[in-house]
């Protein structure tokens, strides 16, 4: 089961690494070795999440997700993103932008640099609202923290709160970054405006995919409710292409969200080293574990033996986007943001752990009801 969910990212990293090693040198296979344990370690959460949601599809969509989903994330995010940001910001051709990632790597450096206010608001602004929608979750029925997540999902009954919360954010964001600026000179006063615009983008965004996955997962639901009836009935049923419609919206969500996840491993990658083939190898190579690992979570069902993890992989959403959004203004070490998404899922499987044994041990003794309610409901 190991050598068969992980066997293309076991290949993978083989053919990398010895590409990066005639590519250039020793030195290149360290560094690409170095980013891929970034990439993993920064996205390990995103595997949680994905998983979450990929186990609502077939294993049709699913290997959609492996194959046609992994060209898109380390061919699009990992390769073609970092060109079109220069291309973007440098008004410059993307050939032009290709050739200056070749020729003149401190250069290309600078420009990702420059435009990273604008990718670190929209991704930023992304992934809080995927964090403020599970928090305002008032059907949730599982609380890992319950004093703060309680309370926080009573307030969930009113409407658009989470739309709310994410403008506040974001408009004490940019305004900081304005007030920063002038401080410093009024230099980059303008991209102030930027990173407002950037933010709302990437609200908006997460609006329009998740309304649209949203809504087809409801229908799907709604046609697998009529079929069941009909199938008591004897009658017989069809809803394929509803299914089929649901799931490529909940694959098209999936992508954003992935998107999302990697700006932070992107502009990370940026610290390490300066050259595009380097870091496509690198990250390439992390992401296609963190697809592995996804759908070895979703065929495992560790998710539903492990009921606390996919809180731990929301507080780190929560926590990279914070992040995202801080790095407008002031550098964060990358170990910090990687080592706090993974030291939360740490925790929520520990606690899940714990959980488990407690319920365990009140259903050997037969009686441990008052147990048993407790632990279900988290620390």
């Amino acid at each position: 089961m190991l050598l068969k969910t992980f066997g293309w990212s076991f290949a993978v990293t083989a053919l990398g690494l010895v590409a990066a090693v005639f590519y250039g040198g020793w030195q290149a296979f360290g560094i690409v070795l170095i980013l891929s344990v970034l990439e993993i370690s920064l996205s390990f959460d995103n595997a949680v999440i994905n998983a979450g949601i990929l186990k609502k599809m077939n294993a049709f969509w699913q290997k959609i997700f492996l194959t046609i989903g992994i060209l898109i994330a380390v061919f699009g995010m990992r390769l073609v993103f970092p060109v079109v940001i220069v291309a973007v910001s440098a008004q410059l051709g993307p050939i032009e932008a290709i050739d200056l990632s070749f020729n003149d790597p401190d250069r290309y450096k600078e420009l990702v640099t420059d435009a990273h206010p604008s990718i670190a608001a929209f991704g930023g602004m992304f992934l809080l609202m995927i964090f403020l929608d599970f928090i305002f979750d008032e059907d949730r029925d599982i609380h890992w923290l319950r004093w703060i997540e309680r309370p926080l999902a009573k307030l969930g009954k009113v409407d658009m709160l989470s739309v709310c919360v994410a403008l506040i954010v974001l408009l004490i964001t940019a305004t900081t970054f304005a007030t920063q600026a002038h401080q410093h000179g009024g230099g980059h006063a303008d991209k102030a405006s930027t990173v407002m615009l950037s933010g709302i983008a990437g609200l908006i965004t997460y609006l329009v995919v998740g309304g649209l996955s949203g809504f087809f997962e409801g229908k799907l639901e709604e046609e697998e409710e009529r079929e069941h009836e009909a199938k008591e009935k004897g009658k017989p049923v069809t809803g394929v292409a509803l299914a089929g419609k649901a799931a490529f919206f909940l694959f098209l969500y999936l992508e954003v969200l992935d998107a999302s996840f990697s700006f932070d491993g992107v502009i990370g990658a940026f610290a390490i080293t300066n050259e595009i083939v380097l870091m496509a190898l690198g990250l390439g190579i992390g992401a296609m574990y963190v697809r592995s690992l996804t759908v070895y979570l979703v065929r495992e069902g560790t998710l539903d033996d492990y009921v606390y993890l996919e809180h731990g992989a929301h507080y780190a959403i929560g926590a990279l986007s914070i992040i995202l959004l801080i790095t407008i203004q002031f550098q964060i070490n990358e170990f910090i943001t990687g080592s706090v998404g993974v030291i939360l899922i740490a925790l929520s499987f520990w606690s899940s752990v714990r959980r488990n044994r407690a319920l365990a041990a009140a259903s050997d003794g037969g009686g441990g009801q008052g147990t048993t309610s407790e632990v279900s409901s988290g620390v």
